[in-house]
Protein backbone atom coordinates (compact mmCIF):
# COMPACT_ATOMS: atom_id res chain seq x y z
CA UNK A 1 0.00 0.00 0.00
CA UNK A 2 2.83 2.46 0.98
CA UNK A 3 3.91 2.18 -3.50
CA UNK A 4 0.17 2.53 -4.39
CA UNK A 5 0.10 5.15 -2.46
CA UNK A 6 1.64 7.70 -4.81
CA UNK A 7 -0.53 6.20 -7.70
CA UNK A 8 -3.63 7.52 -9.43
CA UNK A 9 -5.26 4.27 -10.14
CA UNK A 10 -8.13 3.51 -12.30
CA UNK A 11 -11.56 3.02 -10.52
CA UNK A 12 -15.70 3.80 -11.10
CA UNK A 13 -18.43 3.73 -9.13
CA UNK A 14 -19.00 0.32 -9.47
CA UNK A 15 -15.75 -0.91 -7.02
CA UNK A 16 -17.58 -1.48 -3.81
CA UNK A 17 -14.48 -2.68 -1.96
CA UNK A 18 -11.22 -1.43 -3.62
CA UNK A 19 -7.16 -1.49 -2.39
CA UNK A 20 -7.56 2.07 -0.37
CA UNK A 21 -9.82 0.11 1.93
CA UNK A 22 -7.20 -2.77 3.25
CA UNK A 23 -9.99 -5.17 2.85
CA UNK A 24 -9.49 -8.86 1.75
CA UNK A 25 -10.44 -8.85 -1.41
CA UNK A 26 -11.90 -6.31 -3.72
CA UNK A 27 -15.41 -6.25 -4.89
CA UNK A 28 -17.30 -5.32 -7.98
CA UNK A 29 -20.78 -4.18 -9.01
CA UNK A 30 -21.74 -5.36 -12.44
CA UNK A 31 -25.70 -5.41 -12.09
CA UNK A 32 -28.24 -4.73 -9.19
CA UNK A 33 -27.57 -6.80 -6.91
CA UNK A 34 -24.79 -8.70 -8.28
CA UNK A 35 -21.08 -7.92 -7.06
CA UNK A 36 -18.18 -10.05 -8.44
CA UNK A 37 -15.38 -10.64 -5.59
CA UNK A 38 -12.03 -10.95 -6.93
CA UNK A 39 -8.27 -11.87 -5.24
CA UNK A 40 -5.07 -13.30 -5.85
CA UNK A 41 -2.72 -15.20 -3.97
CA UNK A 42 0.47 -17.02 -4.57
CA UNK A 43 3.86 -17.91 -2.30
CA UNK A 44 7.09 -20.22 -2.49
CA UNK A 45 6.49 -23.69 -0.81
CA UNK A 46 5.73 -23.70 2.68
CA UNK A 47 6.31 -27.67 3.36
CA UNK A 48 8.10 -29.70 1.12
CA UNK A 49 5.32 -32.37 0.26
CA UNK A 50 4.34 -31.20 -3.08
CA UNK A 51 0.42 -32.29 -2.83
CA UNK A 52 0.25 -30.70 0.85
CA UNK A 53 1.45 -27.50 -0.53
CA UNK A 54 -0.91 -27.25 -3.62
CA UNK A 55 -3.55 -27.59 -1.16
CA UNK A 56 -3.00 -24.91 1.26
CA UNK A 57 -1.63 -22.28 -1.47
CA UNK A 58 -5.41 -23.00 -3.27
CA UNK A 59 -7.10 -22.72 0.01
CA UNK A 60 -5.20 -20.03 1.02
CA UNK A 61 -6.15 -18.13 -2.30
CA UNK A 62 -10.07 -18.94 -1.80
CA UNK A 63 -9.59 -17.72 1.70
CA UNK A 64 -10.04 -13.73 0.75
CA UNK A 65 -13.12 -14.08 -0.94
CA UNK A 66 -14.67 -16.53 1.89
CA UNK A 67 -13.74 -13.54 4.15
CA UNK A 68 -15.90 -11.13 2.49
CA UNK A 69 -18.98 -13.20 2.54
CA UNK A 70 -18.63 -14.44 -1.02
CA UNK A 71 -18.51 -18.07 -3.20
CA UNK A 72 -15.84 -18.61 -5.35
CA UNK A 73 -17.10 -19.62 -8.46
CA UNK A 74 -13.62 -19.93 -10.75
CA UNK A 75 -10.27 -20.11 -10.95
CA UNK A 76 -7.14 -19.35 -12.80
CA UNK A 77 -3.70 -20.75 -11.66
CA UNK A 78 -0.64 -18.88 -11.21
CA UNK A 79 2.84 -21.17 -11.38
CA UNK A 80 6.72 -20.51 -11.24
CA UNK A 81 8.59 -23.55 -11.64
CA UNK A 82 12.26 -24.09 -12.39
CA UNK A 83 11.36 -26.73 -14.79
CA UNK A 84 15.40 -27.51 -15.65
CA UNK A 85 16.21 -28.36 -12.54
CA UNK A 86 13.12 -30.21 -11.02
CA UNK A 87 11.22 -33.25 -12.42
CA UNK A 88 7.21 -31.93 -13.85
CA UNK A 89 6.15 -34.72 -11.40
CA UNK A 90 6.53 -32.80 -8.53
CA UNK A 91 4.51 -29.86 -10.65
CA UNK A 92 2.19 -32.33 -11.45
CA UNK A 93 1.99 -33.28 -7.80
CA UNK A 94 1.11 -29.28 -7.17
CA UNK A 95 -1.75 -29.09 -9.35
CA UNK A 96 -3.04 -32.69 -8.28
CA UNK A 97 -3.47 -31.31 -4.80
CA UNK A 98 -4.59 -27.54 -5.57
CA UNK A 99 -7.55 -29.56 -8.13
CA UNK A 100 -8.44 -31.34 -4.65
CA UNK A 101 -9.28 -27.97 -3.09
CA UNK A 102 -10.58 -26.45 -5.80
CA UNK A 103 -13.14 -29.25 -6.00
CA UNK A 104 -14.18 -28.89 -2.74
CA UNK A 105 -14.53 -25.27 -2.67
CA UNK A 106 -17.34 -25.51 -5.91
CA UNK A 107 -15.10 -24.01 -7.74
CA UNK A 108 -13.96 -24.50 -11.55
CA UNK A 109 -10.34 -23.86 -13.27
CA UNK A 110 -10.18 -21.75 -16.20
CA UNK A 111 -7.27 -21.90 -16.90
CA UNK A 112 -3.82 -20.41 -15.98
CA UNK A 113 -0.18 -18.86 -17.04
CA UNK A 114 3.20 -20.44 -15.76
CA UNK A 115 6.71 -18.90 -16.27
CA UNK A 116 10.32 -20.65 -16.07
CA UNK A 117 11.35 -19.22 -12.65
CA UNK A 118 14.28 -20.03 -10.04
CA UNK A 119 12.16 -20.97 -7.39
CA UNK A 120 8.65 -22.63 -6.86
CA UNK A 121 5.41 -20.48 -6.52
CA UNK A 122 1.94 -21.24 -7.01
CA UNK A 123 -1.45 -19.98 -6.20
CA UNK A 124 -4.78 -18.65 -7.63
CA UNK A 125 -6.75 -15.48 -9.01
CA UNK A 126 -10.27 -16.36 -7.75
CA UNK A 127 -13.59 -14.74 -8.72
CA UNK A 128 -16.75 -15.21 -6.81
CA UNK A 129 -19.77 -13.44 -6.75
CA UNK A 130 -21.55 -11.72 -3.35
CA UNK A 131 -24.21 -9.95 -3.17
CA UNK A 132 -23.55 -6.59 -2.66
CA UNK A 133 -26.25 -5.95 0.85
CA UNK A 134 -23.89 -8.82 2.29
CA UNK A 135 -20.21 -7.92 1.99
CA UNK A 136 -18.24 -8.88 5.18
CA UNK A 137 -15.95 -6.09 5.23
CA UNK A 138 -13.34 -5.32 7.71
CA UNK A 139 -14.60 -1.95 8.51
CA UNK A 140 -17.78 -3.33 10.24
CA UNK A 141 -16.61 -4.03 13.54
CA UNK A 142 -18.36 -1.97 16.56
CA UNK A 143 -17.14 -1.56 20.09
CA UNK A 144 -19.41 -4.40 22.06
CA UNK A 145 -18.69 -7.16 19.59
CA UNK A 146 -17.32 -10.20 20.19
CA UNK A 147 -14.71 -12.21 18.43
CA UNK A 148 -14.26 -15.26 17.13
CA UNK A 149 -11.13 -17.30 15.43
CA UNK A 150 -12.04 -20.29 13.34
CA UNK A 151 -8.61 -21.81 13.39
CA UNK A 152 -5.49 -22.26 15.65
CA UNK A 153 -2.34 -20.11 15.54
CA UNK A 154 1.49 -21.25 14.79
CA UNK A 155 1.84 -22.35 11.20
CA UNK A 156 4.93 -19.97 10.74
CA UNK A 157 6.00 -21.44 13.46
CA UNK A 158 5.76 -24.89 12.24
CA UNK A 159 6.43 -24.72 8.42
CA UNK A 160 9.91 -22.98 10.10
CA UNK A 161 10.47 -25.85 12.04
CA UNK A 162 9.68 -28.15 9.79
CA UNK A 163 12.52 -26.48 6.93
CA UNK A 164 15.03 -26.83 9.45
CA UNK A 165 14.12 -30.47 10.61
CA UNK A 166 13.28 -29.34 14.07
CA UNK A 167 9.55 -31.03 14.62
CA UNK A 168 8.24 -34.10 13.81
CA UNK A 169 6.43 -35.32 11.02
CA UNK A 170 2.95 -36.53 12.03
CA UNK A 171 2.60 -32.65 13.71
CA UNK A 172 3.76 -31.24 10.20
CA UNK A 173 1.00 -33.80 8.59
CA UNK A 174 -1.33 -32.27 11.15
CA UNK A 175 -0.32 -28.74 10.15
CA UNK A 176 -1.01 -29.05 6.84
CA UNK A 177 -4.25 -30.59 7.44
CA UNK A 178 -5.20 -27.44 9.23
CA UNK A 179 -3.83 -25.08 6.34
CA UNK A 180 -5.42 -27.11 3.49
CA UNK A 181 -8.94 -26.95 5.41
CA UNK A 182 -11.16 -24.36 3.37
CA UNK A 183 -12.78 -21.57 4.97
CA UNK A 184 -15.68 -22.66 3.58
CA UNK A 185 -17.70 -23.71 6.32
CA UNK A 186 -16.69 -20.77 8.62
CA UNK A 187 -17.99 -18.20 6.17
CA UNK A 188 -21.48 -20.13 5.96
CA UNK A 189 -21.59 -20.26 9.87
CA UNK A 190 -20.58 -16.45 9.58
CA UNK A 191 -23.15 -15.36 6.55
CA UNK A 192 -25.77 -17.55 8.20
CA UNK A 193 -25.04 -15.32 11.83
CA UNK A 194 -24.53 -11.87 10.46
CA UNK A 195 -20.90 -11.19 11.38
CA UNK A 196 -20.29 -7.46 11.10
CA UNK A 197 -16.54 -8.04 10.29
CA UNK A 198 -14.18 -10.47 9.12
CA UNK A 199 -10.43 -10.73 7.70
CA UNK A 200 -8.64 -14.06 7.21
CA UNK A 201 -5.44 -14.78 8.97
CA UNK A 202 -2.47 -15.10 6.69
CA UNK A 203 1.01 -13.40 5.93
CA UNK A 204 0.35 -10.07 8.01
CA UNK A 205 0.34 -12.75 11.15
CA UNK A 206 -2.90 -12.66 13.89
CA UNK A 207 -2.14 -9.16 15.42
CA UNK A 208 -1.32 -7.48 12.16
CA UNK A 209 -4.44 -8.44 10.25
CA UNK A 210 -6.29 -7.40 13.70
CA UNK A 211 -4.94 -4.20 13.42
CA UNK A 212 -6.30 -3.80 10.39
CA UNK A 213 -9.41 -4.40 11.19
CA UNK A 214 -8.73 -2.40 14.51
CA UNK A 215 -8.10 0.29 12.01
CA UNK A 216 -10.33 0.92 9.49
CA UNK A 217 -13.26 -0.07 12.26
CA UNK A 218 -12.00 2.85 14.94
CA UNK A 219 -12.07 0.22 17.49
CA UNK A 220 -9.89 -1.48 20.17
CA UNK A 221 -10.00 -5.46 19.89
CA UNK A 222 -9.28 -6.63 22.94
CA UNK A 223 -8.18 -10.42 22.88
CA UNK A 224 -7.76 -12.61 25.99
CA UNK A 225 -4.36 -14.33 25.45
CA UNK A 226 -5.90 -17.91 27.46
CA UNK A 227 -8.71 -17.77 24.77
CA UNK A 228 -6.43 -17.90 21.83
CA UNK A 229 -6.50 -21.29 20.00
CA UNK A 230 -2.81 -22.30 19.57
CA UNK A 231 -1.52 -25.10 17.63
CA UNK A 232 0.20 -27.87 19.63
CA UNK A 233 3.77 -27.48 19.86
CA UNK A 234 4.05 -24.00 18.55
CA UNK A 235 4.51 -22.31 21.49
CA UNK A 236 7.80 -24.30 22.79
CA UNK A 237 8.74 -23.86 19.02
CA UNK A 238 8.46 -19.84 19.37
CA UNK A 239 10.00 -20.41 22.78
CA UNK A 240 13.33 -21.49 20.97
CA UNK A 241 13.22 -18.56 18.64
CA UNK A 242 11.92 -20.77 15.64
CA UNK A 243 9.38 -18.12 13.70
CA UNK A 244 9.55 -17.17 9.95
CA UNK A 245 10.81 -13.87 9.46
CA UNK A 246 7.71 -12.17 9.40
CA UNK A 247 7.50 -12.02 13.22
CA UNK A 248 9.99 -9.13 13.99
CA UNK A 249 8.69 -7.35 10.63
CA UNK A 250 5.31 -7.48 11.73
CA UNK A 251 6.52 -6.98 15.36
CA UNK A 252 8.56 -3.43 14.05
CA UNK A 253 5.63 -2.42 11.50
CA UNK A 254 2.84 -1.97 14.01
CA UNK A 255 5.06 -0.75 16.91
CA UNK A 256 3.13 0.61 19.68
CA UNK A 257 -0.16 -0.03 17.78
CA UNK A 258 0.04 -3.41 19.91
CA UNK A 259 -0.15 -3.36 23.67
CA UNK A 260 0.15 -6.40 26.07
CA UNK A 261 -1.04 -6.90 29.44
CA UNK A 262 1.32 -7.74 32.55
CA UNK A 263 2.25 -11.59 32.54
CA UNK A 264 1.85 -11.99 28.91
CA UNK A 265 3.97 -14.76 28.14
CA UNK A 266 7.14 -13.15 25.45
CA UNK A 267 6.96 -16.68 23.43
CA UNK A 268 2.94 -15.78 22.65
CA UNK A 269 3.62 -12.22 21.89
CA UNK A 270 6.35 -13.77 19.37
CA UNK A 271 4.48 -16.26 17.81
CA UNK A 272 0.96 -13.42 17.43
CA UNK A 273 3.09 -11.08 15.41
CA UNK A 274 4.40 -13.99 13.00
CA UNK A 275 2.71 -15.19 9.92
CA UNK A 276 0.27 -17.26 8.87
CA UNK A 277 -0.42 -19.34 6.07
CA UNK A 278 -4.02 -20.35 5.45
CA UNK A 279 -5.20 -19.38 8.85
CA UNK A 280 -8.78 -19.39 10.11
CA UNK A 281 -11.20 -16.38 9.95
CA UNK A 282 -11.27 -13.21 12.55
CA UNK A 283 -14.84 -12.47 13.17
CA UNK A 284 -16.78 -9.98 14.83
CA UNK A 285 -20.63 -9.78 15.34
CA UNK A 286 -22.76 -8.70 17.73
CA UNK A 287 -23.10 -10.46 21.36
CA UNK A 288 -26.71 -10.95 20.96
CA UNK A 289 -25.95 -13.05 17.32
CA UNK A 290 -22.98 -14.77 19.25
CA UNK A 291 -24.70 -18.24 20.12
CA UNK A 292 -26.28 -18.34 16.27
CA UNK A 293 -22.68 -18.02 15.17
CA UNK A 294 -21.52 -20.58 17.76
CA UNK A 295 -24.37 -22.59 16.55
CA UNK A 296 -23.92 -22.60 13.22
CA UNK A 297 -20.22 -23.55 13.68
CA UNK A 298 -20.62 -26.28 15.31
CA UNK A 299 -23.33 -27.68 13.30
CA UNK A 300 -20.53 -27.07 10.70
CA UNK A 301 -17.80 -29.00 12.65
CA UNK A 302 -15.63 -25.78 12.52
CA UNK A 303 -13.89 -25.53 16.17
CA UNK A 304 -15.75 -22.30 18.11
CA UNK A 305 -13.13 -20.16 19.43
CA UNK A 306 -14.47 -17.30 21.73
CA UNK A 307 -11.25 -15.01 21.76
CA UNK A 308 -12.69 -11.25 22.69
CA UNK A 309 -14.03 -8.31 21.96
CA UNK A 310 -14.40 -4.94 20.16
CA UNK A 311 -14.10 -2.01 22.26
CA UNK A 312 -13.86 1.98 22.31
CA UNK A 313 -10.98 3.21 20.70
CA UNK A 314 -8.22 3.07 23.51
CA UNK A 315 -5.65 4.74 21.76
CA UNK A 316 -4.17 1.29 20.49
CA UNK A 317 -5.33 -0.51 17.89
CA UNK A 318 -4.83 -4.56 19.45
CA UNK A 319 -4.57 -5.07 22.97
CA UNK A 320 -3.85 -8.53 24.49
CA UNK A 321 -4.66 -9.37 28.54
Amino acid sequence: MQVLSGLDMPTSDAVLLGPEGYDDAGVFLVAPGIGLVQTLDFFPPVVDDARHYGRIAAANSFSDVYAKGGVPLTALQIVGFPKDELPLEILHDILAGAAEVIREAGAVVLGGHSVKDAEIKFGLSVTGRIDPAKIVPNSGARAGDVLYLTKPLGMGAITTAAKKEKVAADTVEAACRVMGTLNKAAAEAMAAAGASAATDITGFGFLGHSASVARQSKVTLEFIASELPIFPGALDLAAKGILSGGSARTREFLGDEVAFGRGIDRALADLLFDAETSGGLLIALPEARAAALERELAARQVPVHKIGRAMPDAGVRVRVV
